[in-house]
């Protein structure tokens, strides 16, 4: 059975024959990503290291980032709209132009049966409050919701027309990431969320299904609060790199629902660098979780990120391997 297959019957509780895995070598990794292209003139700047030096670029959107690592994608140092008055001759960038389409169909055709997945740059959520800066944009959804529906009306046909080139590029799936949480609660209030952001979930979730393709989420944070709507408007898999915040046997209340995936929780379990509740945990995950169906064994990429060495992850990928089968 190949990994689009696996992956497919895990996404849709159909009795798979084990759990899905994305790890590192020599390990299995049932999945294949593609990103969309930048722009043609616009060339991001390479990911070199700099020492103490900050390292500043303007992405295309016109946002520009910041950030002292060569490892991480950065902070939003400067907002692409600073004031509201740059809003009527704000450009978003075309997401409809199939040349940047073009590396993604490449890699899919290529991917020899692995399950693909094709990035957004988010939904409205992440893109908007970018183009913002998250201080102030938190503070627009209170204060300035007209200018706000006014820049989330420009954004919204770039998200559509992603979804569908990235459906002719041949996914299986889109997969976006929002970052909808803080370590206690979520960002703004579960009734705000259902208000301004709710019914774009919906839109895009139905575009994506419509087009053959599951709905992937990633978010940090504790966004236990809406979990049951995300099922609700059709996200098929959730990527928590945080599990244990929102609690195992919380998140196993949804096992059959949707599909987690999920490496050993990053912030609490890796950190302790103890082998044994590694172990543990990642065979909890898969007994809790992953019900004739319903749970992807992660890999969180950033080990320097998180302060750990490979071997650390290397227990999880060892227990998430040895309890894969049903």
């Amino acid at each position: 059975m190949t990994s689009r297959e696996i992956i497919r019957r895990v996404i849709e509780f159909d009795s798979p024959p084990r759990i899905g895995l994305t790890l590192p070598e020599p390990y299995e990794n049932d999945l294949i990503g593609g990103n969309i292209s930048p722009a043609e003139d616009f060339v991001p700047p390479p990911h070199e290291p700099h020492g103490n030096e900050l390292r500043r670029w303007e992405d295309e959107w016109g946002i520009v980032w910041a950030s002292l690592t060569d490892y991480d994608k950065g902070e939003v140092m400067e907002a692409a709209i600073t004031d509201w008055s740059q809003l009527d001759s704000y450009r978003p960038p075309d997401l409809g132009d199939k040349a940047r389409y073009a590396e993604m169909s490449r890699a899919f055709a290529d991917s020899a049966g692995k399950y693909r997945i094709g990035g957004l740059p988010g939904f409205v959520f992440s893109v908007a409050r970018k183009i913002r800066k998250l201080d102030n944009y938190l503070c627009d959804l209170v204060l300035e919701r007209d200018n706000v529906e006014r820049l989330h009306a420009m954004i919204r046909p770039q998200i559509s027309a992603a979804i569908e080139r990235i459906a002719e590029a041949g996914a299986d799936a889109i997969m976006f990431c929002e970052d909808w949480g803080t370590q206690n609660q979520l960002m703004i209030s579960p009734d705000m969320w259902r208000e301004i952001f709710k019914p774009d979930f919906s839109t895009f979730c139905k575009l994506s299904h419509d087009l053959g393709m599951s709905v992937f989420m990633h978010s940090c944070g504790k966004i236990t609060d809406i979990i049951g709507d995300l099922i609700e408007v059709g996200i098929d898999c959730l990527q928590f790199d945080q599990p244990r915040l929102h609690g195992i046997d919380t998140l196993a209340e949804f096992a059959g629902k949707v599909t987690f995936w999920c490496p050993v929780d990053i912030q609490t379990t890796l950190q302790t660098r103890n082998a044994e509740k590694i172990r543990n945990d990642a065979k909890l995950m898969i007994e809790r979780l992953g019900r004739g169906g319903g749970f992807i064994g992660g890999y969180y990429d950033g080990n320097e990120a998180i302060g750990l060495t490979g071997d650390v992850q290397d227990h999880a990928c060892k227990a998430f391997t040895e309890f894969a089968g049903y």
